[in-house]
């Protein structure tokens, strides 16, 4: 029998470990995973490039006619096998990972202009079912009736090491402190903006996984979606 191609939502704290799972989880059940995070990642470097943030203010007066020259997509990278986010055109999977964007991605999420272009853009995608997608506002926002919905979240401490780990390869230099800071700033931030809040959805199932490995929370997703997907 083939499988349903349900839609599953994935929201939670920054640095949780959404899109290693949902990666994960996207490979196991051959289903296409799209990466809001990093879409909002690529819309700061957009607004850097730009020179629209001067310190932790936005140029609104520029943001509504720019945002119209911006250009978000994924393309498949047969190397690492996964999709790839670029801007204009031009990869930025690697740009967008730094501590720059990282200071700032919560600063335009908040943007309304940026947030209505690309949740129009993600709704697209999860139009044909079989999507795997992970955020801040999928299950309440973007993907209100995905069959399947999961609230990621870990301690902050723990959250800022595991991210402390990834940068270590960008900059050996970084520091936890900072790291951590920034990690509660975007909490703050995230859960507390105008448009398209932070929160978990009503019927979200919670996964708290700080103390579990990757394997553990691997499995306690795909159990959920076989689940889910056996019911339709």
């Amino acid at each position: 029998m083939e499988q349903q191609k349900i839609n599953i939502a994935i929201d939670g704290h920054s640095s949780a470990g959404k899109s290693t799972m949902a990666k994960a989880l996207a490979k196991e059940l051959n289903f296409v995973y799209v990466d809001t995070g990093a879409m909002y990642r690529a819309a700061t470097l957009f607004c850097l490039r730009e020179r629209l943030i001067e310190s932790n203010e936005i140029d609104s007066k520029k943001i509504e006619h720019a945002v119209k020259r911006m250009y978000i997509g994924f393309k498949y990278n047969p190397k690492t096998e996964q999709p790839e986010v670029h801007l204009g055109g031009s990869n930025v999977e690697e740009e967008i990972r730094s501590l720059e964007v990282a200071k700032k991605v919560s600063l335009v999420a908040a943007i309304p202009n940026i947030r209505h272009k690309l949740v129009e853009l993600q709704q697209r995608m999860a139009e044909s079912g079989g999507v795997i997608m992970d955020g801040r506002d999928i299950g309440t926002v973007v993907m209100p009736n995905a069959k399947l919905k999961f609230f990621v979240t870990a301690d902050a401490q723990v959250r800022a090491r595991r991210r402390v780990e990834e940068l270590k390869a960008i900059n050996p230099n970084v520091k936890f402190e900072e790291v951590l800071k920034n990690l509660v700033e975007r909490d703050r931030i995230d859960s507390n903006r105008a448009v398209s809040p932070l929160r978990q959805a009503d019927d979200a199932i919670v996964l708290d996984n700080s103390q579990l490995t990757h394997e553990e929370q691997f499995q306690f997703l795909l159990v959920h979606a076989r689940k889910a997907m056996a019911s339709e």
